[in-house]
């Protein structure tokens, strides 16, 4: 059971500072001063950039304007994955402001999913969180819960009210002692240089012998290069939520700690910067 509170707060309050400029490819009546913004590591992009939409509106013409998207360095940024992962993925090498480029047209159809409201956003969140509780409960948990409740679950992430969020999600990091965590942990493994969205196999927190499990062990057995020996040079990191965790960390501790608010624990596998 998640019981250690501090370690849920500092993750939920985890804050990205960005700025956002709009492209010099739209076209616009005046120039567009670069907006600031403290961008929640748990959220998502659409759901947190209405006022960058709305300062740049002003300065666009309206028969000019498509769907927001958002990129970095060439990079369409994918709003379905949390902030948090977007930025270790594609920028926790480089100097802080994140810089954020904004468009209005040409939205790549190959590389983004649309997001015409808020309502989409709900709908990924939830569909993540049921499939992490099959994983972790054979989807008992969820399904035991009201639609209420569902409710209060996305209505914390929206408005980033942290109790009214872990009031209801604590019940999804509960499992019965004796078995020692979830059935299986939901994550995914993310590479800034591969093809694949994400890795994600079953993978059970304690051996069938009854050892716990670690990140080490997990690595070992879907991206041991991430893994070297004490004489090589390293050559990835290990990033959640911004910060490189220890290999031998139970895998259920990070499960019930680190997790995103879909009830994922996403894991970035980023080249070692160089010395």
């Amino acid at each position: 059971m998640a019981d250690d509170k501090d370690v849920l707060r500092d993750v939920w309050f985890g804050r990205i500072p960005a700025c956002f400029t709009l492209s010099p490819e739209e076209t616009t009546e005046r120039e567009a001063e670069p907006y600031y913004l403290l961008l929640p590591r748990v959220s998502y992009l659409t759901l947190v950039t209405d006022k960058v939409k709305k300062h740049f509106l002003r300065v666009m013409k309206a028969e000019d304007v498509e769907e927001m998207w958002l990129e970095y360095e060439g990079t369409p940024l994918k709003w379905h994955y949390p902030i948090g992962v977007l930025f270790d993925l594609h920028a926790s090498n480089t100097a802080l402001p994140w810089n954020v480029t904004v468009h209005f047209k040409n939205f790549p159809e190959d590389d983004l999913l649309h997001c015409a409201s808020n309502s989409v956003i709900e709908a990924h969140f939830m569909s993540c969180i049921k499939e992490a509780d099959a994983l972790k409960h054979k989807g008992q948990v969820i399904n035991d819960m009201q639609k209420k409740d569902h409710k209060q679950l996305w209505m914390g992430l929206q408005n980033d009210k942290f109790d009214q969020f872990w009031a209801m999600n604590r019940k999804l990091m509960e499992y019965p002692t004796e078995e020692g965590g979830f059935r299986y942990i939901p994550f995914r493994i993310y590479q800034t240089m591969s093809d694949r969205p994400f890795i994600q196999k079953l993978f059970r927190p304690v051996s069938p012998e009854g050892h716990t499990l670690t990140l080490g062990d997990l690595l070992k057995e879907l991206f041991p290069a991430a893994i070297c020996a004490e004489d090589e040079p390293k050559r990835f990191q290990v990033v959640i939520h911004g910060i490189e965790p220890l290999l031998e960390t139970p895998i259920q501790w990070l499960s019930e700690h680190l997790s995103h608010p879909d009830n994922f624990l996403h894991i970035s596998i980023i080249p070692a910067p160089s010395d």
